[in-house]
């Protein structure tokens, strides 16, 4: 007899409530499509060796017909062996094979075995449903990224999930942009091993050429702003963050040639200065010589405060901070030496800086400070650094919460020419002639964005901060206020890279619709993962009151447990106004529930 695939044989099982009733799922399309997806962003061969191929085709077939073809192909692919003939011809014979007795159950069992989670929505739905028509249940879904044209976060979803979900995996970006971007950053998603790996990269990419882009500048909010980024990527130990490293390569020649300058003049310091001390009494007549400024770009996350300054003041300003140990930075605040933290939060919005050199009590003001930053590290090590949600240092960051499926990643996949180091090294050369280009010139190029770029971007930021002020508390808003900051830097980044492809430095920059498109759906990804992030930090105040995500779970807690069985509209806000909950807030809660099975 043909088996039925039920869900709760394959998932973590869900405690009911008591007195809700539950309806089982019988469609298994959807369950499908999420896990064939999370194969994809995984790109997993689930397929190896023939009777896995053959039972996962059986499995298809059976369970939708000619309808599965496509996803046979599409979980086949990752095989070496991999042949598009071939696989329509075993998938054929599939199809007439009959009675093998194989279910959709041995596809979902091979995907787990391959470490694929199997959480579903419909797998929820199928643990229990509240039977209720209290309200029309329209999902708010969210467009795909077609031809540079994008949309808002589902805010809600991400705010109400963020606490719990640990098998939700995040979105990508990638997959929406990667025909749009410049050329110069579809070398670098090219080599990537998945969605997640591109989005690093590109982001990681992004950060560090944010630090050599000199004489560019935008007018943001009646302030002069330059390219520099702050990124954080967070991930499990050996989850593929340590990638990020390749795109240390891309500014690597700027700063050796930095370093190069540096040795030649202090050879020559060095030599008029033992002239001087050689010159006995007629020092009097002779002029000592100055000692030239430490010239670098990477600035090493473990110096004292003073160190950081110097090295910053030393190069006009500017700086990076590439640290794939977040504990580093974290460690050298927590120093009676080191604390820099105020510093650097000045430098996002490139304030003065201020500090004294010791060696020749001098006082020093670093104006319009530039310093881009990249740390990577656990999720634990941003509490190190970031102890809590109103830490001003947490809203000038912007986070890739990097939670995919631990699966073993094929080691002899990579395709390239030559290794990756060389392809970056290769990459870095390429970048710096733009650099040198873009130094010698004697004024600068102007970023801005056109009028109707403008106005798209109010609207959205005004849409996501109404949507954040109400799902995350007024603690978030700094985040979605120089998360605003971080998209026109973004798209400034985008503008400059177009450069090398059309060579027009004479005038200033009018950013091209692709690339604001391009910039706010990239934003749209950071501003899920900034909500991810902020939700697991907790909240400090001087009456020690719970965090703001905290509480929330709290309220919608109670919510759910003073529900009836069955009730209306004006029942359910009567509910959410007597727990101090916002009754648009809780509309789209409710809406999310009966989308979800659980209403």
């Amino acid at each position: 007899m043909k088996e039925t695939f039920n869900p709760k044989e394959w998932l973590p099982q869900e405690v009911a409530p008591s007195n809700k009733q539950y309806t089982p799922v019988t469609d298994n399309t959807d369950d499908i499509e999420q896990i064939t997806l999370r194969i994809e962003n995984a790109q997993v061969d689930i397929s190896a060796g023939y009777d896995n191929w053959r039972d996962i085709g059986f499995a298809l077939s059976d369970e939708l017909g000619e309808n599965g073809r496509e996803i046979f192909h599409r979980v086949s692919r990752f095989n070496p062996g991999y042949n598009h003939q071939d696989c329509d011809r075993q998938y054929d014979r599939c199809l007439r094979s009959q009675g093998t007795g194989i279910t959709i159950k041995s596809f979902f069992q091979k995907a787990k075995d391959s470490g694929i989670s199997l959480v579903t929505k419909s797998a929820k739905s199928a643990t229990y449903a509240k039977s209720a028509q209290c309200i029309n249940a329209e999902k708010k879904a969210e467009s795909a990224f077609k031809s540079a044209n994008t949309n808002n976060a589902d805010i809600a979803d991400y705010a109400d999930t963020a606490d719990n979900a640990t098998d939700e995996i995040l979105p990508t970006f990638s997959q929406d942009i990667r025909e749009h971007l410049p050329a110069f950053l579809k070398k670098i998603d090219s080599v990537s091993n998945s969605d997640f790996d591109a989005d690093i990269l590109t982001l990681g990419a992004i950060t560090v050429l944010s630090s050599c882009m000199p004489h560019i500048h935008g007018i943001y909010d009646g302030r002069i702003v330059y390219p520099n980024i702050f990124l954080f990527v967070t991930a499990r130990a050996s989850s593929g963050k340590g990638r990020l490293t390749l795109c240390r390569y891309l500014v690597e020649p700027i700063h050796d040639r930095l370093r190069e300058i540096n040795e030649a003049e202090m050879m020559e310091y060095k030599q008029k200065l033992a002239e001087y001390n050689a010159a006995g009494k007629k020092k009097a007549t002779m002029e000592k010589p100055d000692e030239p400024p430490l010239r670098m770009l990477f600035i090493p996350a473990n110096s004292s405060a003073t160190a950081v300054y110097q090295v910053l003041d030393d190069n006009g300003g500017q700086g990076l901070m590439f640290e794939t140990e977040g504990d580093t930075l974290a460690n050298t605040f927590g120093s009676d030496y080191g604390n820099y933290s105020d510093g650097v939060r000045k430098a996002f919005h490139h304030e003065t800086i201020s500090y004294v050199r010791r060696k020749d009590r001098e006082y020093v003001n670093i104006k319009h400070p530039r310093l881009s930053t990249l740390l990577t590290g656990t999720p634990r090590r941003i509490l190190n650094l970031i102890s809590d949600a109103e830490n001003g240092l947490f809203s000038r960051f912007a986070f890739y919460y990097l939670n995919i499926p631990v699966v073993w990643n094929n080691v002899f996949g990579q395709n390239t020419n030559g290794t990756l180091d060389e392809c970056f090294q290769r990459w870095g050369t390429e970048y710096q002639d733009l650099y040198n280009i873009l130094n010698s010139k004697n004024s600068d190029i102007v970023f801005s964005f056109t009028h109707e770029q403008q106005f798209d971007f109010n609207n959205t930021f005004a849409q996501w901060q109404e949507e954040c002020l109400e799902e995350c508390g007024e603690e978030f808003v700094a985040s979605v206020r120089r998360l605003g900051v971080i998209m026109f830097r973004i798209a400034m980044c985008l503008s400059v890279l177009r450069l090398m492809e059309d060579g027009n430095f004479e005038e200033n920059i009018l950013c091209l619709d692709i690339d604001y498109q391009t910039a706010k759906r990239i934003t749209s990804v950071i501003l899920k993962h900034n909500i991810k992030v902020f939700m697991t930090l907790p909240t400090i105040t001087a009456t020690s009151q719970p965090s703001k995500g905290t509480e929330r779970t709290r309220q919608k807690q109670d919510f759910w447990n003073k529900l009836p069985d069955e009730f209306d509209r004006k029942t359910y806000t009567q509910i959410a106004e007597s727990l101090g909950l916002n009754p648009k807030s809780i509309d789209r809660t409710v809406r999310k529930w009966c989308d979800e099975g659980k209403l």
